[in-house]
């Protein structure tokens, strides 16, 4: 089991509130994503809910048990940190082992956890090697692995994949996400890239300044995003925004299209510009566009085999159905 529950969780550093009084549901077997800049709270969020930080009000409950003043070994939880944090003198065998030593199970039961665990995480080949024999994404595995043996209620993973390479990121996201759909137990996820966010969790907590901004699917935070700030942080890339004119006539303050919901012709169109930058990607390309009287280009998203380049005038016709109206205090208008 593992549902968690934070009632009203304050952290205060001193005088200084990092983060406020808020509440959150996580249900048994959901791989729930904190994402936000740095410095949004997420990690202390994590630590909270892992015992390595005390509280300043409110409570957490695991699994309808007051766990707020619990120890951390004792939460039934399993953390997986950045760092990889492995025994560089021991072999993987006895890096996955070493909680299971510490809590003195018998031989054969650690034999048999850990023996499960390289199964899952094909690690079974490497057990006899060193961490310094393997490569990064093995090493993270090793240390998943550590995690999994523990059999814990939820994983806690802390930005676990920020140390890797472009291309080992996205095989881990990958392993991390068939992990869970193997064991279906509840995976909270730290991390300030929404792209892991989008394609990795059940559910998203977008955090700003320690506050919780929305919670919801992949999609529903795509589709429907309650303010300003989610709309431009869920999307890559990120949601264009346009204040004046274009959005007096809509009656807001500030009016957002995504790149992917605009248009390009060469020759007509609601808006008119100049192509910038523009990025060839293979199967897509994105029109960095300079538009009179905004300071900031239009992001463009077209396929990959359109010929208009740098310095051509381009017309851009924005999805009616899909113009994101936002007030002067940032909150969208439905």
């Amino acid at each position: 089991m593992g549902r968690i529950v934070l009632d009203k969780v304050e952290k205060n550093f001193g005088e200084v509130t990092v983060i406020p009084p808020l509440d959150l549901e996580i249900e048994d077997g959901e791989f729930v994503v904190f994402v936000g800049p740095s410095g949004c709270g997420k990690s202390t969020l994590l630590r909270l809910i892992a015992g390595l930080e005390d509280v300043t009000g409110g409570a957490i409950r695991i699994d309808g048990e007051d766990a707020t003043a619990v120890p951390p070994a004792k939460r039934g939880l399993a953390m997986v940190f950045q760092s990889y944090a492995l025994y560089p003198h021991m072999t993987v065998r006895k890096n996955i082992s070493f909680p299971l030593r510490m809590a003195k199970l018998d031989k054969a039961e650690q034999d048999r956890r850990v023996e499960q665990a390289a199964a899952v995480l094909n690690l079974t080949e490497y057990l006899d090697r060193r961490p310094g024999q393997l490569s990064g994404g093995q090493r993270q595995r090793v240390a998943i692995g550590r995690a999994i043996v523990r059999e814990p209620g939820a994983f806690l993973f802390d930005e676990p994949l920020s140390n890797l390479d472009a291309a080992l990121r996205v095989g881990m996201r990958l392993e991390i996400s068939e992990l869970h759909e193997r064991l279906k137990t509840t995976m909270i996820y730290v991390t300030h890239d929404q792209v892991e966010a989008m394609t990795m969790a059940d559910k998203i907590v977008v955090l700003q300044a320690g506050r919780i901004e929305q919670v919801g699917s992949p999609l529903e935070l795509y589709r429907a995003p309650r303010n300003r700030f989610v709309a431009g942080f869920i999307g890559s890339p990120k949601m264009n925004f346009l204040e004046g004119p274009e959005a007096a006539k809509r009656d807001a303050q500030t009016i957002g299209v995504r790149p992917e919901h605009i248009a390009p012709s060469p020759s007509e169109g609601m808006w008119k510009g100049r192509i910038g930058v523009s990025e060839h990607l293979g199967s897509d390309t994105f029109f960095h566009v300079h538009m009179e009287g905004y300071a900031n280009p239009i992001t463009v998203r077209s396929g990959g085999e359109v010929a208009m380049h740098h310095g051509d005038t381009i017309y851009l016709t924005p999805d009616a159905e899909r113009i994101y109206r936002f007030d002067d205090k940032g909150l969208r208008i439905v």
